[in-house]
């Protein structure tokens, strides 16, 4: 197996995974179980897995937003929520929302997860705390809640690793994500929004890459940029490809899954473009 059946499969995973995020199942389950806003609903259920961790450890491991936007919702989020009412809530809605929008996905739950899971045991969890987390998480007993968990634990391995290659490049969260938006074609601004840095604080950035020779004067990734993107997503593919060396059959796991995957591609709740990376087929 090649290194490339690592992207190939996170084209699946996370669509399935990323209905916590945008889904109204989602949504109203964190509010539900009192978590106040999209922001604190997003650091609280995401990072639950750690525990009641503190805001400089959200800060480390989510890496692209700002310090500010993380203060404003955590440690505040655990004096709402403890991380064990969120962790069942977030699997629940999940759960509901797959099935609302994936009919069969119940069929394929049952074929899918030994797969899955027998990934997930063979991934290597060193310097890997989001992964290592989610993997310590019980697995539901809810076939589809398992199914989704399975996804949340390997779409954070992929993630892990994808910030090491990051660290490593030497670009830090802020002009990690203006260089990838410069290279997918999208206006800077949008990071307020998504990721919570200021209009002054992107042109910073941008300002750095430049001198760099990532972008150009006018914010434009320059061939250098995309070369540098280009070798650190075939680096991000190399560290998440060895866990799957354990199937037989990645063909067939991408085939039960994709058919699932695709309506909720297709289902208008994730927004295009997206910060996330992932591309409408």
């Amino acid at each position: 197996m090649n290194d490339s059946y690592a992207r190939k499969l996170w084209t699946v995973f996370e669509p399935l995974h990323i209905v916590t995020y945008f889904s109204p199942e989602c949504l109203q389950a964190n509010k539900d179980v009192g978590l106040k806003g999209f922001w604190m609903g997003y650091f609280g259920s995401r990072a639950a897995p750690m525990g009641p961790v503190s805001a400089g450890v959200v800060d480390a491991t989510f890496y692209g937003f700002h310090p500010v936007r993380v203060r404003k919702a955590v440690p505040d989020a655990w004096t709402f929520a403890s991380p064990e009412e969120i962790l069942r809530a977030r699997e629940e809605s999940a759960a509901k929302a797959l099935r609302r929008l994936a009919p069969g996905i119940d069929e394929v739950a049952e074929k899918a997860n030994p797969l899955l899971a027998s990934v997930v045991q063979a991934a290597d969890g060193a310097g890997r705390a989001l992964f290592n987390a989610n993997r310590d998480v019980p697995t539901p007993d809810d076939p589809v809640a398992a199914l989704w968990q399975h996804t949340a634990s390997l779409r954070e391995h992929r993630g892990d690793g994808h910030l090491a290659v990051l660290v490593n490049e030497g670009l830090n969260g802020i002009e990690s994500n203006v260089l990838a938006y410069a290279a997918n074609g999208m206006t800077f601004d949008v990071l307020t929004l998504t990721r919570g840095w200021s209009a002054e604080e992107l042109d910073g950035a941008a300002t750095a890459l430049a001198g760099r020779g990532l972008l150009d004067k006018d914010g434009k990734v320059t061939d250098e940029g995309r070369a540098l993107r280009k070798r650190m997503e075939e680096r991000t593919d190399a560290l998440a490809a060895p866990a799957y060396r354990v199937l037989d059959d990645p063909d067939g796991l991408f085939a039960l899954l994709e058919p699932m995957a695709q309506p909720v591609m297709d289902s208008g709740e994730v927004p295009f473009p997206n910060p996330i990376g992932l591309q409408k087929r």
